[in-house]
């Protein structure tokens, strides 16, 4: 009794000077406990095992502002010059350079950005930056098919039709949960992290690239335009530290509403926070681009990019293979007066 008078006594004492509440206990563990993020992002590579001479190009995507997040280039390590470009189909923004292979055959360069990342509350906040409504051409880019997304077949054979909603945040929702358990989080078998949708059907397991092509292809079949985004993931403890890869996820769009961020993969590996990631993130993440099937400004020599995350290479106008790029992510959260 004396301890539910002392738990009220601080809670009233909290809302009276404005602060968070505590979350603990199983369903608040992962919360965030801020609603804003500040950090720096450096984002490096070096590409090995050139031959001395050879002509390289890099393309790097670029983060930009959005609505949940602000971008500043504090600056670069870059050899040769260096300019942005702008790909058009999806608004990704690209670090482009290029430049010759020394006799040393290695090529190494880091962009450093500063970070304010908001956490995202779609379904309790109206953000009046969202797009509630979708160009025609947005229309087509996120309701068409793409190499390794189709449209119909096997992905809409999962979908439970009886009782489906009528609308599309219901129907989001009944993705969302389907794709869930339809799905576990698991790298220890060979074949994740393509986004190939139809894999994830038959596999039942993957990455967040595998979890959210299946729902963005389950979605864009029933008539739900649906993105798929690329970024970074943060540890939720403050700090440094270096990032060991990418993470992804996706968004649905309902009209006079805006887009509706699902994190499915994540759900799968925090159980408690499955209902925060329908229509939720936190903010311990940064977005790099948007989509599939990219092309390139300047225009790429090999084949249409799957995704645009890490830095796309070539030499003497061939695909350099990812495994002679040794990539560098690294974040330190930061303090701002």
């Amino acid at each position: 009794m004396i301890n539910q008078i002392i738990k009220i006594i601080l809670i009233i004492g909290l809302l009276s000077f404005g602060l968070p509440l505590p979350t603990g206990g199983s369903q608040g563990e992962g919360l965030p406990t801020t609603r804003i993020r500040h950090f720096q992002f450096h984002y490096g590579a070096s590409i090995q095992n050139l031959p001395a001479g050879s002509r390289v190009q890099v393309w790097s995507p670029m983060p930009q502002t959005t609505s949940h997040q602000k971008i500043t280039l504090l600056g670069w390590n870059i050899p040769g010059n260096a300019r942005f470009t702008n790909e058009t189909k999806y608004g990704n923004q690209i670090i482009y350079f290029k430049t010759k292979a020394n006799e040393s055959r290695e090529i190494t360069f880091q962009i450093s950005y500063q970070v304010e990342r908001h956490e995202v509350r779609s379904l309790t906040d109206m953000d009046d930056q969202l797009a509630k409504t979708l160009t025609s051409q947005q229309q087509v880019n996120f309701l068409t098919a793409n190499q390794l997304v189709p449209i119909g077949g096997k992905p809409l054979a999962l979908i439970p039709l009886v009782d489906l909603p009528k609308d599309a945040m219901g129907r989001g929702h009944v993705l969302y949960n389907h794709v869930g358990d339809h799905m576990r989080y698991d790298k220890s078998k060979p074949g994740y992290g393509y986004g190939d949708a139809l894999w994830a059907c038959e596999s039942r397991f993957g990455n967040c690239t595998d979890f959210h092509s299946l729902f963005i292809s389950m979605s864009r079949s029933l008539g739900i335009p649906a993105k798929f985004v690329m970024g970074f993931p943060l540890p939720q403890t403050r700090g440094q530290g270096k990032i060991s890869g990418y993470h992804c996820w996706a968004y649905f769009h309902v009209k006079n509403r805006g887009w509706i961020p699902v994190d499915i993969s994540e759900a799968d590996k925090h159980p408690q926070m499955r209902k925060y990631y329908f229509g939720n993130l936190t903010p311990n993440r940064i977005e790099f681009s948007t989509g599939r099937d990219i092309i390139l400004v300047p225009r790429q020599s090999g084949p249409l990019l799957n995704y645009f995350v890490y830095p796309h290479v070539e030499v003497d106008g061939k695909p350099w293979p990812m495994e002679l790029i040794s990539k560098q992510f690294s974040y330190e959260d930061i303090q701002i007066k």
